[in-house]
Formats: structure tokens, sequence, C-alpha cells
């Protein structure tokens, strides 16, 4: 399946849109994460803890879509979106994927 965030593929003809396609994925992220986290931001430098939740919750929520578009018979999402939100007290991270599922020939 292709996925991607253009509103149309190179060299495909979109034949039929099959409507817009969601992957929700709510994350929590532990207490030593969070600790962990918590002394990259007091003493500087990039915490690899998020940035890894990060990568693995983006990556669910587009494989969550791309199953949800393959139901509806598309064999493409076009106009991919990411959003990122951060849910309760901070200790939640909710990422978004969005798109048009579509069949292109």
């Amino acid at each position: 399946m292709i996925i991607t965030t253009t509103p149309s593929i190179e060299g495909k003809k979109i034949m039929e849109y099959k409507g817009i396609v969601f992957g929700e994925v709510v994350s929590g992220v532990n207490f030593i994460k969070d600790f962990a986290a918590g002394l990259t931001n007091f003493f500087g430098g990039r915490s690899n803890s998020y940035e890894g939740e990060l990568v693995e919750a983006r990556e669910n929520a587009i494989a969550e879509m791309k199953k949800r578009a393959e139901r509806m018979g598309a064999n493409a999402v076009v106009g991919v979106d990411i959003d990122y939100e951060v849910l309760g007290q901070g200790n939640m991270l909710m990422v978004i994927a969005s798109g048009t599922a579509v069949v292109v020939q």
C-alpha cells in the first residue's frame, strides 16, 4: 500500500475515493521514562526515551490507518497528516494519522 503526504501519486491515477481514514494511538509514558526525560530537561540534551515513544506511537498510528484503509478496499492513502497531542497531566501521548483512502491504478 502506498501512503503519502501528497494529494496524488506520480504515475498513478486515482480511480476511486473511499473516504477519510484515521489511525489513533494513545500511549502512556511510564514513570522511568518520565524521570529520565526530567533529568534530560534539567541537564539539557535530547530525550531518547520520549523520542522512542513518539516514533513507536507514530508508526502504530500509520499502521492502524493502513489497516482501516485496506478494510475499505483502498490500495493507497493520500494527503496523510500526522497530529500529536499531550493528554492528561502530560503523561499520555496521542498521535493521529489521517488521510484519504483511495484506489489507484
